[in-house]
């Protein structure tokens, strides 16, 4: 069986709670023979397992009233990893006050402090090295469109 991921993404998208503050970061489907649909959600203040339940449920039942209910498939709804790249504009608000690594478009990369965020970009505080110090520069802007990859650096300390 084929599905057509366009038509699970209307299907996902009509799977989300009205009341939640939740997002579609990531949608594959696979080619198999028995395919995978792998959902990625994210939210403004996280996104806990039960409502990755609840999305799963309800997308497993759009699913099949769409492809019969003997449709063979794996279905899968997660929230993104600590290691995972920010992709979605609305992913960084709740990151304000830690460290950020970004890839920017030019090539250049910069770890800093994320200050601030704004609707066209983000405000960061680069940490560069001088002289085995670390010196924290100005908050910058840094628009959506400038940044290739932002991961958050993961501290132990």
């Amino acid at each position: 069986m084929k599905f057509d991921r366009d038509r699970i993404a209307e299907l996902l998208q009509a799977s989300l709670p009205d009341d939640a503050n939740l997002f579609v970061v990531g949608l594959t489907v696979s080619d198999a023979i028995r395919p995978k649909v792998t959902v990625t959600l994210d939210g403004e203040q996280g996104v806990g397992i039960d409502e990755c339940a609840q999305v799963s449920r309800r997308l497993a039942r759009r699913i099949e009233e769409e492809y019969g209910e003997e449709a063979s498939y794996t279905l899968e709804v997660t929230s993104p990893g600590a290691d995972q790249p920010l992709t979605d504009p609305r992913q960084y608000t709740r990151h304000v006050g830690r460290s950020l690594d970004l890839k920017l478009t030019d090539g250049t990369e910069k770890t800093g402090v994320l200050e601030e965020t704004t609707p066209e970009g983000i405000q960061l505080a680069e940490v560069v090295k001088e002289k085995n110090k670390k010196k924290t520069l100005p908050a910058a802007h840094i628009p959506f469109a400038d940044i290739a990859e932002a991961k958050v650096v993961i501290s132990f300390k």
